[in-house]
């Protein structure tokens, strides 16, 4: 079967089905391998609950009619969103970036579509089976797809751009994350330029922050762009107001008081303005989609529980969001303040360092009320209370809670730290 022959079956049943656990009727069951698993394995189990076609790579499974042999079923899947996208008149955005691509790509699809049909990465599906999967879930009266991707080494952002072939970029921000598969902050910053490199190439449109140094270094003699500032009036002009704990800004004299926390989340919010003026969404329907966002999933959420207000950031951070998040704990109105945070992963050499900054970062910022949790943050020197895991930290937390006021949790997604919850 051709990759053509193979897309308008796709057509006729335009659902992609990779897990056996989550097969719907007459939906396309593609047998993924990974380090643990065989999809081929589970062909026959995907048709018997209702697949159409299973598409596998190995001749011993080939037991049905409903079988479909390829050379490799991942290539396959890739090859067929590629396709898939270059038949559909969508525009395709891509975002990457170290820190808010998540949140980012959120805020973007909420003010897209409040003009236009758009479809968007579901949770953070930003992968090379991710990326996939969401373009393959354009349709046919799609007009602008936003599409998240990420990585943890070199090339992979390359390749992801094959695939999807965007139309537009943005990257978010270069910051320390994944510093072990990338071999450095330089290696992150080249890595995540692939996009730019791709857009550049191709020449397609770049958005850009213009307020960051590196953004506006690579791009500044570069024609297809349209940027956001503070105080460059090259570039559209969005104002910061405050974050205290909620940020506030301002365009073009509309006054935007968002559900985000935290002045690290001021340039998600304007790269979402920024493509919404692009695409001639008005004005007071910006304010209105960004003033309604709120963020969930353990990203910066604001919580009421038992007479504490806390900011869960727990689903991830590297360093470079630790020390953001700091900075605007640092600068909000509360008596009392607790820090909880929790080890950073994929830190390779640089962990021991990059922790110990963090915790000696803590203490010049004065914070009192601080507890570290993990492998890494046990080995640094510092007069914090310090807990090897989580166990210990939850019980020392149930036999001597904070005092009443503001917290910060934040830790790596491996660490959990929303389990803390249970015990304040």
């Amino acid at each position: 079967m051709t990759l053509e022959q193979l897309h308008l079956l796709f057509l006729e049943h335009p659902v992609i089905c990779t897990d056996t656990r989550k097969i719907t009727e007459n939906c396309l069951f593609f047998a993924l391998k990974g380090p643990n698993f065989n999809g081929n394995a589970f062909a026959s189990e995907a048709l018997d609950k209702g697949a159409s076609y299973a598409i596998i790579d190995e001749a011993e499974h080939n037991t049905s009619d409903k079988s479909i042999l390829v050379d490799d079923v991942l290539t396959t899947l890739q090859n067929l969103a590629t396709l898939h996208r270059q038949s559909c008149q969508a525009k395709v955005i891509a975002l990457t970036g170290s820190n808010g691509k998540t949140t980012t790509k959120e805020l973007i699809n909420e003010v897209l579509s409040k003009k236009y049909k758009t479809i968007a990465t579901k949770g953070n599906l930003n992968n090379h089976i991710g990326v996939p999967l969401t373009l393959l879930s354009i349709e046919e009266d799609t007009e602008i797809a936003v599409v998240e991707m990420g990585a943890n080494h070199k090339k992979e952002i390359a390749q992801l751009c094959e695939i999807a072939q965007p139309d537009f970029g943005y990257i978010t921000n270069f910051g320390k994350a994944h510093l072990e598969g990338f071999g450095g902050v330089e290696g992150v910053i080249q890595g995540k330029s692939e996009l730019y490199n791709h857009l550049t190439a191709h020449n397609k449109y770049i958005f850009l922050n213009a307020d960051d140094p590196i953004q506006l270094e690579k791009l500044g003699n570069y024609i297809k762009k349209f940027g956001f500032s503070g105080d460059n009036p090259q570039y559209f002009n969005i104002q910061f107001k405050s974050a205290d704990p909620f940020v506030a800004l301002e365009f073009e004299d509309v006054r935007v008081d968002t559900q985000l926390v935290g002045k690290y989340n001021f340039p998600n919010a304007c790269a979402a303005i920024t493509m919404g003026k692009y695409f001639n969404v008005p004005s007071t329907d910006i304010k209105e989609a960004l003033e309604v966002y709120q963020p969930k999933n353990n990203r910066s959420q604001v919580l009421e529980q038992n007479g504490y207000q806390i900011i869960l950031d727990a689903y991830n951070a590297n360093p470079t969001s630790m020390k953001a998040a700091l900075e605007n704990f640092r600068n909000m109105a509360a008596e009392t303040k607790t820090l909880v945070l929790g080890d950073m992963f994929e830190l390779g050499r640089d962990a021991e360092k990059e922790h110990q900054a963090i915790a000696d970062l803590a203490k010049e910022m004065e914070f009192e009320n601080v507890f570290l949790v993990g492998e890494n943050f046990w080995k640094v020197q510092s007069s914090f209370q310090i807990f090897k895991s989580f166990d210990d930290l939850k019980n020392f937390v149930g036999n001597n809670p904070p005092k009443k006021g503001s917290i910060l949790i934040k830790g790596s997604r491996g660490m959990a730290l929303e389990r803390v919850l249970d015990y304040l």
